[in-house]
């Protein structure tokens, strides 16, 4: 085991260099600048898609078996989740408080990034032999590329099949299963089979059932999580400005040793804000554009306006919330990591505030492991066909309770590994792409421009 986790750890350390952030950043920025910067300037227009689209048009006969509102919630199961949770705090215990300034910057230029990875989605959406929409990276380098390129798309659904067991299964049973344990009692082996029983269930109804759960538990916990959030920063509302004081200080100069925290370099700050911004919010992931394109839409720039809220929802809101929480309680130096910090950061304002985050962890990695279920699938499909669904359904079942009483440490790293390989064949798709986008969204604005002009 220690050879295996040193071989990844060697890996881990070439995919997430300075050449993956660069990337991640590069491409987010050259599609930030190349829509001028548009997905922060309509973030009002996405908002009302959203609501509008919030129940399937029938009358329209929009292509795509869910609507845009669940298409997004599907996407935000998968995204908010564990990273929220447990990736700040550990972001912030190894990289210090200037790696929220730096999931922060991974954000806005990660709008951009969730625009353009749905847009593509929907522009190049095949139908499968169920009669199902499928789409994602794998279909718009299919679809949008040259031959030549079509490897790039067998590379992007080969490490997302690996990567959904990873990020999107054990991780997650994984902190449920410690959250529970250390709050509640329940042994983990309690808790990975019951959530296999659980999983297992929604499972077997397909995107439908998955995207109708998540519609429904995805809104109730943000809100439940952020209201206790915020009750903490109320608490600690006078250490607010000094905190964020620090942030930005840390994110540029060097945080020396204090209690409990090892102290931390600038480059530590912006590798693990990076990569913790980039596991929470996905962006560049290439995953959330393949629940978009089962959006009930006809416009791909309409459900992209609609899927760069993921985002922003995920990281500008539920983890800054997390973060100002770890930072102003001065939990951040308390030696604790991962969900246990924010348990720490909680419980220190509010008197049930440790159990707010277990339960809170509960649902939304549950939420999480059935999104990530439909991405991971459609990857599978990808490469073998539809006759793959049932196999890989029963296969990601039996893994979660694997993942709960797996080493966490491990996990973690094996998850940060897969993200970077998955993300390299999109990102570099996404550039490949960007004229289409550009394009489209253009035309896009400049009829809804000649409507409302005509309409006065």
């Amino acid at each position: 085991m220690e050879a295996i986790t040193e071989f990844i750890g060697r890996i881990n350390g070439v995919v997430w260099g300075t050449p993956m952030l660069v990337l991640i950043l590069g491409v987010g920025l050259f599609l930030t600048i190349g829509l001028r910067f548009m997905p922060i300037l309509k973030l009002g227009t996405g908002f009302k898609l959203l609501w509008s689209g919030r129940i399937p048009d029938k009358d329209k006969k929009m292509k795509g078996e869910i609507s845009p509102f669940n298409a997004l919630m599907t996407s935000l199961s998968a995204t908010i989740g564990t990273g929220n949770i447990a990736g700040v705090a550990t972001a912030i215990f190894i990289g210090g408080p200037g790696a929220l300034f730096w999931m922060w910057c991974t954000a806005l230029v990660g709008m951009a990034t969730k625009f353009a990875e749905a847009v593509l989605a929907v522009k190049y959406r095949e139908v499968d032999d169920n009669g199902n929409h499928v789409g994602g990276p794998m279909y718009y380098i299919k679809n949008g590329l040259s031959s030549k390129w079509a490897w790039l798309g067998t590379a992007f659904a080969l490490f997302g099949a690996l990567a959904g067991f990873g990020i999107g299964n054990t991780v997650q049973a994984n902190s449920v299963a410690d959250a529970l344990s250390s709050n509640f009692g329940v042994p983990t082996w309690v808790t990975g089979l019951v959530l296999m029983v659980l999983v297992g269930a929604v499972l077997m109804g397909g995107i439908k059932r998955i995207a109708d759960v998540a519609g429904k538990l995805v809104p109730i916990m943000t809100i439940f999580y952020l209201g206790a959030g915020i009750a903490v920063l109320v608490v600690h509302a006078a250490e607010i400005p000094a905190a964020l004081e620090l942030i930005i200080h840390s994110a540029f100069n060097p945080v020396a040793a204090q209690g409990g925290f090892a102290g931390a370099a600038v480059w530590a700050a912006i590798r693990f804000g990076v990569a913790r911004g980039v596991f929470s919010n996905e962006a560049g992931l290439g995953s959330a554009p393949i629940a978009h394109a089962a959006a009930q839409t006809n416009n791909p720039v309409a459900q992209g306006l609609v899927a760069m809220l993921g985002t922003f929802i995920d990281t500008l809101i539920v983890c800054t919330i997390t973060g100002l929480a770890i930072i102003v309680s001065g939990a951040w130096t308390s030696g604790e990591n991962g969900a246990a910090l924010t348990s720490f950061a909680f419980s220190q304002a509010l008197p049930l505030g440790n159990y707010v985050v277990a339960i809170a962890l509960s649902v939304f990695a549950f939420t999480t492991i059935l999104g990530w279920s439909f991405y991971c699938e459609k990857c599978v499909q990808f490469l073998f066909g539809v006759k793959a669904i049932k196999p890989f359904r029963i296969l990601w079942t039996i893994v979660v309770p694997l993942g709960a009483v797996s080493s966490l440490e491990f996990i973690w790293l094996l998850a940060d590994t897969l993200n970077a390989m998955m993300a390299i064949p999109n990102l570099i798709a996404l550039a490949l792409l960007s004229p289409v986008v550009f394009a489209l969204t253009k035309e896009y604005f400049l009829k809804k421009r000649e409507t409302e002009a005509a309409e006065q």
